[in-house]
C-alpha cells in the first residue's frame, strides 16, 4: 500500500463480512492507498459511525482528511476521483453510464431479490431462487467475450458484483440450494475463476471458512425474524 502523507487521514468504518465495506476496501487497495481500517459492531453501532452517517446509520463511512462520505457506490466514485491511478471507472461517458447502471442494478435488483432466499422454503424459497436466477441472467450475458465487466482489467462494475461472487455463492452452501450452477451460468464462473487470480481481490475477501460460519449464524437470525 502506498503511504500517505502525514497531513492526509483515510480511515475506513466498516465490517469485516459486510461485501459494501469489502468493496471500499477493495478499491482503496487497488488505488494503493494507505488507510486506517475501524471495526464495528453492527448491531451495537458507534457514536462514531452515529456522527458520521446520521441520515443511514450505516457502514462503510470514509473519511478523508476529516470529512466523511457514505454509500458505497458514491464512496467508490470519490475514490476513483481523488486518487487517479489505477481507475475504476471507464473514462469513456457512455461506458462510464453503462458501469453505473450496472453497478445500480446489482444491488438495487439482485442484492434485493437474492436476500429474500434466506429464511424461505418450498415453493416460496424457489420463487425467489428463479426470480435471482433471471436477474443474474442479464449478467451472464455481460460477460460473453469479456475477462471482467469492463474488458480485461478489474474495474467498477467488477468491484461491486464481488457481492455475487464471494457472498451470494457463498450463501449457497447455507441455504442448500444452488442460486448460481454453473451450467445456468459458466460465463459468471469463469469471471469468479478471473477473481480469484486477482491480488487484490485474494487479499481483500472475507477468509471462506470464517466467512461461512458468519453467514450461517446470521442466517439463522434472519430466518427468525430477529433483524
Amino acid at each position: 500500500m502506498a503511504e500517505r502523507s502525514e497531513s492526509e487521514e483515510v480511515k475506513l468504518l466498516g465490517m469485516w463480512a459486510s461485501p459494501f465495506s469489502r468493496r471500499i476496501e477493495i478499491a482503496l487497495t487497488l488505488k494503493g492507498v494507505s488507510y486506517e481500517f475501524s471495526e464495528e459492531d453492527i448491531t451495537n453501532k458507534s457514536s462514531l459511525l452515529l456522527q458520521l452517517n446520521p441520515v443511514y446509520k450505516m457502514i462503510p463511512v470514509l473519511v478523508h482528511n476529516g470529512k466523511p462520505i457514505s454509500e458505497s457506490l458514491v464512496i467508490l466514485e470519490y475514490i476513483d476521483e481523488t486518487w487517479r491511478d489505477n481507475p475504476i471507472l471507464p473514462q469513456d461517458p457512455y461506458e462510464k453510464a453503462m458501469a453505473r447502471f450496472w453497478a445500480k442494478f446489482v444491488d438495487e435488483q439482485i442484492y434485493v431479490t437474492a436476500m429474500k432466499v434466506v429464511g424461505k422454503i418450498g415453493e416460496e424459497r424457489d420463487a425467489v431462487v428463479e426470480a435471482t436466477r433471471d436477474l443474474l441472467m442479464f449478467l451472464e450475458k455481460e460477460l460473453v467475450g469479456k475477462d471482467f465487466f469492463g474488458g480485461r482489467s478489474l474495474g467498477f462494475v467488477d468491484i461491486v458484483a464481488t457481492l455475487v461472487a464471494f457472498w451470494l455463492m457463498r450463501t449457497e452452501e447455507i441455504v442448500g440450494v444452488k442460486v448460481v450452477p454453473v451450467e445456468k451460468f459458466p460465463e459468471i464462473h469463469r469471471w469468479v475463476k478471473n477473481l480469484l487470480g486477482n491480488d487484490v481481490i485474494k487479499k481483500c475477501i472475507p477468509p471462506e471458512d470464517e466467512h461461512l460460519q458468519y453467514i450461517r449464524a446470521r442466517s439463522c437470525v434472519l430466518s427468525l425474524g430477529f433483524v
